[in-house]
């Protein structure tokens, strides 16, 4: 046995349920607040580490971008032709090399000069000068920039390495000495090779106060009690914006050191990769470059968030109390405006009965959705009763129009009934012609009835036809010739009953009635596709008013004295089966008129009556 689902809510009444669906609305903002209060430290840190991951790849860029015009500088600088033409040569006169270190000294002030009113980056370039042909040079600088010669005695520590370099810049955090302070400074260092000797340097080109300069890009970004890391591929802090760590090695957990796949990105032709860690004290973010493995490291301690997070939970309750209220509000106002409608409404329908004098349609001025509804629900009450009654009357003009309709079928049955028993007297008393007319009369009146069918098949109708023209034969004494071509396959086509009588009559009459033995009738009909062609020709004589026809079949109103057989033959065809079928007339080659019947190909269903009385 199929169960029955019931609703249960179907159980309650409108006022129940809209209360249901209160505490339904408002149960989940009480279990947010509570599951916010659980979840709001975790949210609030995801969130801030989603924000600080765009923040850092952005800040990441700038300072690569940094780093590359000081590249790009040093590259202009390396091949200067001022530069290029400063080395040691014993050839030169004093005066010679005065002037090349003074052109090269100049150079390298030109290009450390402060841009934007931030802090500059001051080049200086070593070049080894082991015979001091430039002792006219002070071992001892006090300027920010310019030209420095060592022998093997003073040579820099990191020198050998960068000559090993072969020409790449890379960063390092080096000892700088100006007058009597020395202190540690990040430098990009390249080494200069000699444009015309690709295999010999010249010296060692060095963008000082790298650290400084990188250090403005990272005091743009605001953290909240957080420090932010620029180190190397080692974790050494080549710039922090805690300037004493810098040169410290960093400690950091190693699970930060694995890229996040699904933030990876191309940014000015250099990949970038970024991941972040949340641990319980702090929240790590950080942004590598691939190719120089260079990190940037954000440091935020997680106690700082904790001020937005009670922040976060008051505004919550806030919300949740303003929620509740105006919940009631809306609760109220729905009842007074929705429900109270909605219940005379159902009170309505539960009371209402078929045929029942409606009264008069309540919230007439509204114009929502409840107004609509009670308005039409009312009016189709109203429409109901109106349609029972009219029902009422009809039924009764039906009962009354069949009786007449049986009424009617008396006479011609009887009259059928007696020609068959007239016809059946005179065959027994020998008089066959009189016997045979009767016959095919009896046929005429029992096709014509047709058991009060519209349509009856192909094969009926040439019954019908073919009795009408020996009847006319035989009472006429005609001579033409009727030639019959239909196929098999054709005869079981539905056809409007009395469609071809009225056609040979036509052919009769109009055509052959004069013509003796030379006359000639042929009914043919042939199967296309879906569709059916009948034609009924004669070699009539006379010429056909083709025009004529036309006007009587296709225009509105057509002229009364040409007649309605063939027009209604025609109508009757197109009621039936559409405007595509009907009835023309076109004249026959060698003379007479054809009449064309075009119909589609429908077929009788298998008839389960009893056959009409004979």
């Amino acid at each position: 046995m199929r169960l029955i689902h019931i609703n249960p809510l179907t159980r309650m009444n409108m006022k129940q349920q809209l209360v249901l669906l209160f505490l339904l609305m408002v149960s989940p903002i009480l279990l947010l607040h509570w599951y916010g209060n659980y979840e709001a430290e975790k949210l609030l840190k995801n969130h801030v580490t989603n924000a600080y991951v765009e923040l850092i790849k952005q800040n990441h860029t700038l300072i690569h971008r940094d780093i590359d015009n000081v590249g790009k500088i040093t590259s202009t600088i390396i091949h200067n032709p001022i530069t290029q033409q400063l080395s040691p040569n014993t050839d030169d006169s004093v005066i010679e090399r005065v002037r090349k270190y003074d052109s090269l000294d100049r150079l390298l002030a030109s290009y450390s000069i402060p841009l934007n009113g931030g802090e500059a980056v001051y080049y200086w370039l070593y070049i080894y000068d082991p015979h001091d042909d430039y002792f006219f040079v002070p071992r001892q600088q006090f300027q920010q920039s310019g030209v420095r010669f060592f022998n093997d005695s003073t040579k820099p520590s990191w020198y050998d390495d960068a000559i090993s370099m072969r020409g790449s810049g890379y960063m390092d955090i080096i000892p700088y000495r100006v007058g009597h302070s020395q202190f540690n400074t990040l430098a990009y260092i390249r080494a200069v090779g000699n444009v015309s000797n690709g295999k010999q340097f010249l010296g060692v080109l060095v963008a000082i106060k790298m650290d400084i300069k990188l250090a403005e890009s990272l005091q743009s970004v605001s953290l909240p009690e957080g420090i932010i890391h620029y180190v190397d591929d080692t974790n050494r802090i080549l710039s922090s914006t805690d300037a004493a760590r810098i040169g410290e090695q960093l400690d950091v957990p190693q699970q930060l050191l694995q890229p996040n796949e699904s933030k990876q990105e191309l940014n000015l032709d250099d990949i970038y990769w970024t991941s972040d860690l949340i641990t319980s004290d702090f929240i790590y973010i950080m942004s590598q470059h691939e190719r120089s493995g260079h990190r940037l490291i954000y440091e935020i301690p997680a106690k700082s968030l904790l001020k937005q997070q009670n922040e976060l939970k008051r505004v919550i309750q806030i919300i949740s109390i303003a929620y509740l209220l105006f919940g009631c509000i809306m609760l109220v106002y729905f009842w007074r405006s929705l429900m109270r409608p909605l219940q005379k409404l159902a009170y309505f329908v539960r009371t209402y009965e078929p045929g029942r004098l409606v009264p008069e349609t309540p919230s007439k001025l509204r114009n929502d959705e409840v107004g609509v509804l009670m308005a039409a629900l009312y009016d189709m009450a109203r429409r109901l009763n109106a349609l029972i009654h009219y029902k009422y009357r009809m039924d009764l003009k039906a009962k009354e129009a069949q009786l007449q309709l049986l009424y009617q079928q008396i006479n011609p049955h009887l009259l059928y009934n007696t020609l068959e028993s007239i016809y059946w007297k005179s065959t027994l008393e020998g008089t066959h012609e009189t016997s045979e007319m009767i016959k095919e009369l009896s046929k005429l009146m029992k096709i014509g009835l047709s058991r009060g069918k519209e349509l009856i098949s192909l094969e009926e109708e040439l019954e019908h036809a073919n009795a009408y023209v020996n009847l006319q034969q035989k009472r006429y004494a005609y001579e033409f010739q009727v030639s019959w071509d239909i196929p098999d396959p054709v005869k079981r086509v539905r056809i409007p009953k009395i469609t071809l009588q009225p056609l040979i009559e036509n052919a009769m009459i109009h055509g052959v009635k004069q013509m003796g033995e030379d006359g000639e009738i042929a009914i043919s009909a042939e199967l296309t596709g879906e569709r059916v062609t009948i034609k009924v020709e004669d070699n009539g004589y006379k010429q056909t008013n083709i025009a004529a026809i036309e006007q009587l079949l296709y225009e509105e109103e057509a002229n009364p004295k040409l007649g309605y057989g063939i027009r209604n033959i025609h109508q009757r065809i197109q009621l039936h089966f559409g405007n595509m079928y009907g009835l023309r007339y076109r004249h026959r080659e060698g003379g007479g008129t054809v009449a064309i019947i075009v119909l589609p190909a429908t077929y009788e269903q298998a008839d389960d009556g009893n056959e009409l009385e004979k």
